[in-house]
């Protein structure tokens, strides 16, 4: 069989290698990277690795044997810099030029950076997590810059190591264009409640020296012996651009079965602006389960197969005493129906456009997620008071 090089030296990586061999692939496989980590994953890095609660070794995807039992070429402090589509050959920043018979592209996103801060922690890498683990030994306060996923799960975090912790956010509430502002207010009032000074509405205009501090838009100056930004994700799609491939939704667009407008290319995890024939659109979402299910698919075409990725988009957090789980999109909600208790945290929320069920976010209460993924794909027009009320069972509504 011919070689397949693998781009990015990520979760969806690492996965990609996994399913080639698994199906049978037996041409070389290289995997291309530029962290100087083998594989890993994400989540660990803003919950449980960054709290303590796990040891460095478990976010790795394999161990280096597994690599090396598979025939399996990580290189890993190497960029890729170039794509030949002609000749079919990736470019790297040591001079050499590595052919492909086929390849993914699974390159991931970088932390969206603060202009003109200085000094500053972000929370993207294994490396950014260790630098941020080593601020809450030191102790003291820490300033977070955004409340979004990774905001909100650091401040968490840092709250639980005993820092003082500043959030500040432009919009008038945590995580609105996720939630929305009824379900973002259940994290404002989480916060608040663990001792989080959330300002909401406001911007940041400066960083002091050194990321000690910040300078709000109304003047006001926020100390902090440590600042974290988590404004967002930029997805890595300039080697794919500067290759002529087709994009969208920003990122690279790619059919159902995850090819790109070349045929002998293909794109997965944070990067891949998919069809989906569940959601019925094109949707690039940066989450966990993509990297971990979309290059099984990839794989599978690129040996033949004829799949298609049609999950819906999933999402997980941990925060405090919550514990959530989110399925579908909620883009173009007109209602938010709420089965259980907002306040005690127990509660089912489900988002709905003309009476059909768009998403649906469980938090702390479990097992119910093949109910909630019934109701998305079936596109019924459900009875809004049956699906608030607990006594009614999901499969019944």
């Amino acid at each position: 069989m011919g070689a397949l090089v693998i781009v990015g030296a990520g979760l969806a990586a690492a996965k990609a290698a996994e399913a080639l061999r698994d199906l049978g692939h037996d041409g070389p496989v290289v995997l291309i990277g530029a962290e100087s980590h083998l594989p890993y994953e994400r989540p660990p890095l803003s919950k449980d690795y960054l709290q303590g609660k796990a040891d460095r070794e478990s976010v790795f995807t394999f161990d280096a044997a597994w690599y090396a039992d598979h025939d399996v070429t990580v290189r890993t402090g190497v960029r890729a810099v170039s794509l030949d589509r002609e000749a079919r050959t990736v470019g790297l920043d040591t001079g050499e030029s590595v052919p492909y018979d086929d390849l993914i592209l699974a390159t991931g996103s970088r932390a969206r950076p603060l202009p003109g801060a200085d000094g500053v922690h972000y929370l993207r890498t294994l490396d950014d997590s260790d630098a941020l683990r080593t601020v809450f030994e030191k102790g003291g306060r820490l300033g977070v810059v955004g409340a979004g996923w990774i905001g909100l799960e650091a401040a968490a975090a840092a709250r639980g190591a005993g820092l003082e912790v500043t959030v500040v956010e432009p919009a008038e509430q945590p995580l609105l264009g996720a939630l929305g502002p009824e379900l973002g207010k259940v994290f404002a009032d989480l916060h608040r409640a663990h001792g989080v000074d959330l300002r909401t509405g406001t911007g940041v205009r400066a960083v002091e020296p050194g990321g000690r501090g910040l300078v709000l838009d109304d003047g006001t100056t926020i100390e902090a012996d440590a600042v974290l930004v988590g404004i967002g994700a930029m997805p890595n799609i300039e080697f794919a651009d500067e290759a002529g491939l087709e994009t969208a939704e920003g990122g690279v667009a790619v059919d159902a079965g995850l090819r790109t407008s070349d045929p002998h290319v293909f794109a997965v995890g944070d990067i891949a602006a998919a069809e989906n024939p569940t959601v019925g659109r094109r949707v690039r979402v940066e989450h966990w389960a993509n990297a971990l299910n979309q290059p099984r698919v990839a794989a599978a075409n690129i040996l033949g197969g004829s799949e298609v990725y049609d999950r819906l988009p999933y999402f997980f957090t941990d925060q405090y005493q919550l514990g959530m789980e989110y399925l579908g999109l909620s883009t173009g909600y007109d209602d938010v129906v709420i089965r259980g208790d907002l306040d005690a945290l127990e509660f089912v929320a489900f988002w709905l456009a003309e009476g059909r069920v768009l998403a649906g976010m469980n938090v702390n209460v479990w097992d119910v997620g093949d109910d909630v993924r019934a109701l998305i794909t079936s596109r019924r027009v459900v009875d809004a008071a049956r699906l608030a009320d607990p006594g009614v069972p999901l499969a019944e509504v």
